[in-house]
């Protein structure tokens, strides 16, 4: 009796040795971690992201696609409004296309390299890899870090990232603020490494019109390859189909973010509804779906010290706009058009997240966020607003409503 309890113990021992042999700690995770990112060609992803930045959540299904060296597709479908918008980056540069609308922005930056979002791969490695200070859990079938998020942002100070054990893929994210409240959720349904892209998967021009085939929300398939006759996936033709018109703001339409010169010298800048004063938006003849009045969209946030000094409606000549002045503790306005359906390029800008799109920061001085929601463009102009007032604003106008 004696002897089979010893070699019991002996034998929970072992089990326990081997057990504890199976495991990794944080060190070791972050070393496959750097060679999973540093062997990685392209990765494609699925989820759902939640904001929880206003009264009701906001949920957005998203898409992500990668391929080096620097090829990036997003996809964001607001669940409740069906509107689809992609943020793209190719070789001629970063993109936010809404092609329900048939509208785009475009601009030279290097993003994701300086500032990425909650659902892209590196930049949560980056996450991990770069805080000395990381929290690391094992649980049964993922890998736990709670470390700093480094999203630009004030509003956002920690994050858990859960990864599969099997192959680290992303399976969760949850991005908290100071109060340890998540503000941004994301839950991922696939994700594959080594994803196939056709050649014209990260095309501008393809992304326009595979938005809008058939007038349909989200086109989740491989803008390089469509159904044929016999629902076998073929290669998409680059040729407009007969007797459709050719989509308007086209790789050869979009003028230089950066020198504000077109790249077709036949064309003329039109006039920038803010200012009055020349820009580089290229209008077309398009009346967009929906225009005409929106009402007054205000955002449910204002920095403490600030109140709406007032408002005004501008209808001329079918378009509509709204400004809205604000004075306190901050000076700024808020601009709000529809335009028509066009091909735009900002000034010399960078990227800020929206966490329902990206936005754009332009000017020195005088600073202006421009983004696109729902067919409308909105600018927040001020001289001394701090960029997180900004973006605090534009994220609480998203859900609104025009009164």
């Amino acid at each position: 009796m004696r002897r089979i309890s010893w070699m019991l113990a002996m034998v929970l021992v072992l089990s326990a040795l081997l057990a504890a042999c199976g495991k990794k700690d944080a060190a070791a995770v972050v070393k496959d971690l750097n060679e999973v990112v540093g062997e990685m060609e392209s990765y494609q992803g699925a989820g759902v992201m939640t904001l929880h930045t206003g009264d009701t959540p906001q949920q957005y299904k998203v898409e992500v696609w990668h391929q080096k060296p620097s090829y990036y597709r997003i996809a964001l479908t607001n669940a409740k409004k069906d509107v689809t918008q992609i943020v793209l980056r190719n070789d001629e540069g970063v993109f936010v296309l809404t092609p329900s609308q048939n509208k785009s922005f475009r601009f030279q930056s290097n993003w994701p390299d300086n500032q990425g979002q909650v659902y892209l791969y590196e930049t949560l490695i980056r996450s991990i890899t770069g805080d000395t200070t990381r929290q690391f859990a094992d649980e049964k079938e993922s890998y736990v870090f709670d470390v700093a998020a480094n999203y630009n942002t004030h509003a956002l100070v920690r994050q858990k990232i859960w990864l599969n054990k099997s192959d680290y893929a992303p399976k969760q994210v949850e991005v908290s603020d100071s109060n340890a409240n998540v503000v941004v959720d994301v839950k991922f349904d696939s994700f594959k490494f080594g994803a196939e892209f056709g050649k014209d998967a990260f095309d501008m021009q393809r992304n326009m019109t595979a938005g809008t085939e058939g007038n349909s929300g989200t086109d989740t398939t491989n803008p390089a390859e469509q159904t044929g006759e016999n629902g076998t996936k073929e290669p998409a033709s680059s040729e407009t189909a007969p007797g459709q018109e050719p989509t308007t703001g086209s790789a050869e339409d979009v003028t230089d973010g950066q020198t504000g010169v077109s790249e077709n010298p036949d064309q003329q800048g039109a006039q920038d509804p803010a200012s009055g004063e020349p820009g580089t938006e290229e209008p077309t003849m398009t009346e967009p779906e929906g225009a005409g009045s929106f009402g007054v969209i205000e955002p449910t946030y204002a920095p403490e010290g600030v109140k709406l000094k007032d408002d005004q409606i501008v209808e001329e000549s079918g378009d509509y706009s709204v400004m809205l002045r604000y004075e306190g503790t901050y000076n700024y306005t808020i601009f709000e058009a529809r335009p028509q359906d066009r091909a735009v390029s900002l000034a010399p800008s960078r990227v800020v997240d929206l966490g329902f799109t990206l936005g754009m920061i332009s000017g020195d001085a005088l600073q202006t966020l421009t983004w696109m929601t729902d067919g409308i463009e909105y600018r927040i102009t001020s001289a001394d607003l701090p960029e997180s007032e900004m973006v605090q604003i534009a994220t609480s106008m998203q859900e609104q409503s025009g009164k």
